[in-house]
């Protein structure tokens, strides 16, 4: 995709608010010589923007509004050291509202549904995001949060709701608890709005055909707005994303050079519009490509692939760089295996060893599973793992993201 002259012009105007602003952006455009852009081949000598830049900014060094036009913060998750602070202004949090309810759209929500919202709320962008999108929509909004399963059902079953809005985990988790309690004929789902985790086929799979709705993936993060910045359609090609709001690219994250629409690569994001903490290039890590031509939907926004991964999931085992895809795209080869699965990394006696865990029903000889499944890791990546079989559900559960990869070496 390449940018055009009416993005260029929004590129500039938020080049400006940045050197106004004595950014740490401004400070690097300084740097580079740079004031303005005006062509495509311009927008390529850009810096790139990371998150080690934001989380040196902490906790406002982010600000481009003036502070009393500042109206709330969100945070990421701070798991690997400071958090990260996006400051949003009034029309900030307009837009996003206004994102979000194009995605509901885009899924066919209309004013008659009821969306029950089981994202966290707080700093987290999730919870408070689903629900202001839906309002904008129109519909009926069921603010439960993440956790306490029984209340969850309880609400499910008696105001009807129409929409679950969840992580994978945790969609999986309620549909295997509706299964075991046998309410299927009292719940109402209809469409099921997921996002924040990568998910692959045979998960989306058991989700949609024990539920018995149809399943969209939503797209976002913190330091974007939030979930909503993109979104499947029924066609289930790609997801759409909003390109007035969000210029995006894909780069090869080795030469961080552009890569063809087609190819897979690094999503790099430019906000366009927004004011509280605009950021320019910022690389996401996350793993898709741009999905060329129109899509089925007749929809003129752009689309990019599900996210296969992020670059730094990568993990180096005997010397052999190993992706969890890998992984779940060989255990999708076996019927007789359920969506979850773990896979622990230790290292034992000078060499490191990899743990793959994964579920089954008791119809199948385990030990011979477990043989079969190892054959066909080595095959793909080239050393033997030691592989678990167990009864399915055993594996963790999650209310919110699932931890699939425990690294122990370096506990």
């Amino acid at each position: 995709m390449q940018i055009s002259e009416a993005q260029i012009k929004l590129v500039n105007d938020r080049i400006q608010a940045l050197v106004r602003a004595e950014s740490f952006y401004g400070k690097k455009l300084e740097e580079a010589g740079i004031e303005k852009i005006e062509t495509a081949e311009d927008f390529l000598k850009l810096p790139f923007s990371e998150k080690n830049d934001l989380r040196e900014a902490y906790p406002l060094g982010l600000r481009t509004a003036p502070e009393e036009d500042i109206v709330r913060i969100h945070s990421s998750s701070g798991t690997t050291g400071l958090p990260v602070i996006i400051p949003y202004t009034q029309k900030d949090v307009d837009d996003w509202a206004l994102m979000f309810a194009r995605c509901y759209e885009m899924a066919g929500l209309t004013k008659k549904d009821r969306v029950q919202i089981t994202p966290g709320y707080g700093l987290w962008t999730a919870g408070i995001g689903f629900q202001a999108g839906a309002e904008r929509l129109g519909a009926m909004v069921v603010p439960m949060g993440p956790g306490n399963t029984d209340k969850q059902l309880q609400m499910m079953q008696d105001m009807q709701s129409t929409v679950l809005c969840a992580t994978s985990s945790y969609a999986l988790l309620l549909a295997e608890e509706i299964q075991k309690r046998g309410i299927r004929d009292k719940i109402y789902l209809k469409k099921g709005v997921i996002g924040s985790e990568r998910w692959g086929q045979k998960m989306r799979d058991r989700i949609s055909s024990e539920l018995g709705i149809e399943l969209y993936d939503i797209y976002g993060l913190t330091e974007i707005y939030g979930p909503g910045i993109g979104i499947s359609c029924k066609y289930d090609n790609g997801m759409h994303y909003w390109d007035d709001y969000i210029y995006l690219e894909i780069i090869d994250p080795v030469t961080l050079q552009p890569v063809a629409d087609g190819e897979w690569g690094e999503i790099v994001i430019t906000t366009l519009v927004k004011e509280g903490a605009p950021l320019i290039r910022y690389r996401t890590h996350d793993m898709s490509r741009i999905i060329p031509g129109e899509c089925q939907c007749g929809s003129r926004y752009p689309r990019i692939d599900v996210i296969a991964g992020r670059t730094d999931d990568m993990m180096k085992i005997k010397g052999v760089n190993v992706f969890p895809k890998q992984i779940e795209e060989i255990l999708q080869q076996f019927p007789e295996l359920s969506s979850e699965y773990q896979i622990r990394i230790s290292h034992l006696d000078g060499k490191d060893t990899m743990r793959i865990y994964v579920e089954t029903n008791g119809s199948v000889d385990f030990l011979d599973m477990a043989k079969r499944v190892a054959s066909r890791v080595k095959s793909r990546i080239g050393f033997t793992p030691l592989v678990k079989v167990v009864e399915i559900g055993l594996l963790p559960r999650s209310e919110k993201k699932t931890k699939r990869v425990i690294d122990e070496r370096y506990n």
